[in-house]
């Protein structure tokens, strides 16, 4: 599966971001879909993680109450709503998908990546 993430840009602290990841290729609704995330200097963190259904979700500690991850199977795409921004939260994300059921928060276990979308968010 391809996976083409969009949607970062610079924000103001306490504003809204959507991203989005669009995939193509394989059938999109087997795959476990992830965003990750990635500030200057430091090692890729996770951020949200959905399950092939949708029904099932699950965040970081950062993430949780300000970002929520949803997807859409019939547009193949999951999306990303932070609200509540903090200059904390400045990093390249990813989209990422793993081709097993079990929803994980370690890069590793995801074999599809997307190629990364800026946010900034200033202060």
């Amino acid at each position: 599966v391809q996976l083409q993430a969009s949607g970062g840009g610079l924000v103001q602290a306490g504003g809204s971001l959507r991203l989005a990841c669009v995939a193509s290729g394989r059938t999109f609704s087997r795959y476990t879909m992830g965003w990750f995330r990635q500030a200057p200097g430091k090692e890729r963190e996770f951020v949200a993680a959905i399950s092939w259904s949708g029904g099932v979700t699950y965040y970081s500690g950062p993430a949780k109450g300000r970002f929520t991850i949803s997807r859409d199977v019939a547009k193949n795409t999951v999306s990303l709503l932070m609200n509540s921004l903090k200059p904390e939260d400045t990093a390249v994300y990813y989209c990422a998908a793993k081709d097993t059921i079990a929803i994980r928060t370690t890069a590793a276990d995801y074999g599809y990546w997307g190629q990364g979308t800026l946010v900034t968010v200033s202060s």
